[in-house]
């Protein structure tokens, strides 16, 4: 599976890149026809200093695109928690192809 990193307006270190990689590489482990992925990281300014980090990630498999998007204040978070909501939407996919 190939994954796209995009940091819109920053730029990601290796350990947030490395970090990225191992969680939506893991989503093989529940669906393992995924064609790939891309993920989007940007910076969501509320105010004149808060900034809550947004991680967005597609999926494309054979015949459907799966999409999270998580909203948190660390990246990890968010691509934590869009990764389970990536998970739990193979599933629903995988279910649907059996039936």
């Amino acid at each position: 599976m190939e994954i796209q990193i995009q940091s819109i307006h920053f730029d990601a270190d290796k350990k947030l890149k490395d970090f990225i990689q191992k969680k939506v590489h893991k989503l093989s482990t529940f669906y393992d026809r995924i064609v790939d992925a891309e993920v989007f990281l940007r910076l969501e300014k509320q105010g004149a200093s808060i900034k809550n980090k947004v991680a967005e990630i597609k999926l494309n498999v054979p015949g459907n695109t799966l999409y999270a998007t998580q909203t948190t204040r660390v990246f990890e978070e968010s691509v934590d928690l869009a990764t389970d909501s990536l998970r739990r939407q193979l599933k629903r996919h995988k279910e649907k192809l059996r039936n």
